[in-house]
């Protein structure tokens, strides 16, 4: 059987149990004020209950009040996007109390199939929350967390609750069983979630919970020599793919046999689930889960080589800041480090400080050493004690500032004019313009920031877009 005592709980001790006097109305009252300040105060409490000594029905009662307030403070917190750091906390300190909760329901020897089943949902969901909420903040989650989501799926397996069915109303739409909710995870953190925008990511979670289940972990044979993903549920990491599995991580110590924890992950029922028509999937949904599939299976390859660089460069984010940059303006950029680069793109270290200003699917220009300015997008970002990483994806051509009005004499909106010469003679332009500024179709008039002549054109349809800005291809003479 799993050794449930391993699971990260708070200790007992310190507290007498008067966290639960007038608790729900506590939690009320705290709804009142703001967001931030009701949260801190929820989780005060929360702390407390954890270190209190409870029965089961006491701890459980709780609990469930505190999966309320869980309820009301995701779905209100301010903002777009990932909700605040604070947020985060409440995640793993409620994973806490329902794993406390778990092993006192272990250790009582009555409890149903429904009720353990319940309340190993509840366990791997709070885990898996936690681990959502780390990687919508583009931060690689705890070690601890990814071994107690194994260490859950693996008691459910032990009990027969793996495909229990559960109903729970929390956003995003988590699955309804305890194999659904670690698949939905697991997919996810497969899914290259460092290149997901801030909306992306609650959305390509909620689109895997109907799906996720049919994915399996199947025992690990080692005449099998597929290539794939590997998961061993006794260890702190997500996976493993099978290239990357040393003799080591597939053997017991000692005798060498093969090891009863690893499973090789196979999504192939899932893929052909994806082919099938889904009438409440949206269309938003179908995209994100087609352009991510092919990373379930391990074998995602890079387009371009990428080489070691190491120099100091210069950075400026945003279409403003660029047009400014590139009219001569003094526009101080950001010093940043660049890891290495290829062809397609680079990676760069940059401040932390740098982050809150830098989405993914942001415009940017880096210049290098030379002062050869490169128009890029932001692909991924990941944050960690280093500081901020960021991947972009060069954007070839010359970048220029342009002036866009709606007629001649009207205010005038900055905008990037993207050129590359074309095979022959000629060139291909894309205008760059803030995401939603202009719709398709409306006339407009476009002039060179060198140039007093203006031009006329029709916005075409976008061929390339992101949260912030959109790429209208042009034919000018």
């Amino acid at each position: 059987m799993p050794d449930a005592t391993v699971l990260d709980v708070s200790t007992i001790g310190g507290e007498d149990g008067t966290v639960l006097v007038r608790l729900a109305e506590v939690l009320a009252e705290a709804r009142a004020l703001p967001w931030e300040t009701a949260l801190q105060r929820c989780l005060g409490l929360l702390r407390r209950l954890n270190r209190s000594e409870l029965t089961l029905l006491e701890r459980q009662r709780a609990l469930q009040s505190f999966s309320e307030a869980f309820r009301f403070y995701g779905n209100d917190h301010p903002g777009v996007g990932a909700p605040p750091p604070a947020f985060l906390p409440f995640c793993e300190d409620l994973a806490r109390g329902f794993k406390r909760l778990l092993l006192q329901i272990l250790d009582s020897g009555r409890a149903s199939r429904p009720h353990l089943a319940w309340c190993l949902y509840m366990a791997e969901h709070f885990v898996v929350q936690a681990l959502l909420r780390h990687y919508q903040r583009y931060q690689e989650p705890p070690a601890s967390l990814w071994r107690d989501a194994h260490r859950l799926y693996a008691l459910a397996d032990h009990h027969g609750c793996l495909d229990e069915p559960i109903a729970a109303a929390f956003s995003p739409t988590p699955a309804d069983s305890v194999r659904g909710l670690y698949q939905q995870i697991l997919l996810f953190a497969l899914s290259s979630p460092f290149h997901l925008t801030e909306c992306e990511g609650p959305r390509l979670f909620g689109a895997l919970a109907p799906l996720a289940h049919l994915a399996r972990l199947l025992p690990w044979d080692e005449e099998d020599d597929s290539e794939g993903i590997l998961v061993d549920l006794d260890q702190d990491r997500p996976w493993l793919t099978a290239e990357q599995a040393m003799p080591t991580d597939l053997e017991q110590p000692g005798d060498g046999a093969p090891r009863p924890s690893l499973f090789r992950f196979e999504p192939g029922a899932l893929l052909i689930a994806l082919d099938e028509p889904a009438p409440l999937q949206s269309e938003a949904e179908h995209a994100l889960l087609e352009r991510v599939r092919s990373h379930w299976s391990g074998r995602h390859q890079r387009r371009h080589p990428r080489a070691d660089h190491g120099a100091e460069c210069a950075l400026v984010v945003g279409l403003t800041g660029i047009h400014a940059r590139l009219q001569g303006e003094a526009i101080a950029p950001s010093q940043v480090r660049m890891l290495d680069t290829s062809s397609g793109g680079a990676r760069l270290l940059c401040p932390a400080a740098l982050g809150e200003t830098v989405p993914v699917g942001q415009l940017a220009l880096l210049l290098s050493a030379s002062g050869t300015p490169t128009l890029a997008l932001v692909r991924w970002r990941h944050v960690n004690a280093l500081g901020l990483h960021l991947g972009l994806r060069y954007l070839k051509g010359l970048p220029r500032p342009v002036w866009v009005r709606r007629v001649p004499s009207a205010q005038p909106h900055p905008a990037v004019l993207q050129s590359t010469p074309a095979p022959g003679a000629g060139w291909h332009h894309g205008l760059w313009l803030l995401k939603n500024q202009f719709v398709e179709g409306e006339s407009l008039w476009l002039q060179l920031a060198s140039v007093g002549n203006q031009a006329t054109l029709v916005l075409p349809r976008a061929n390339l877009d992101t949260l912030q800005v959109a790429r209208y291809p042009l034919r000018l003479a």
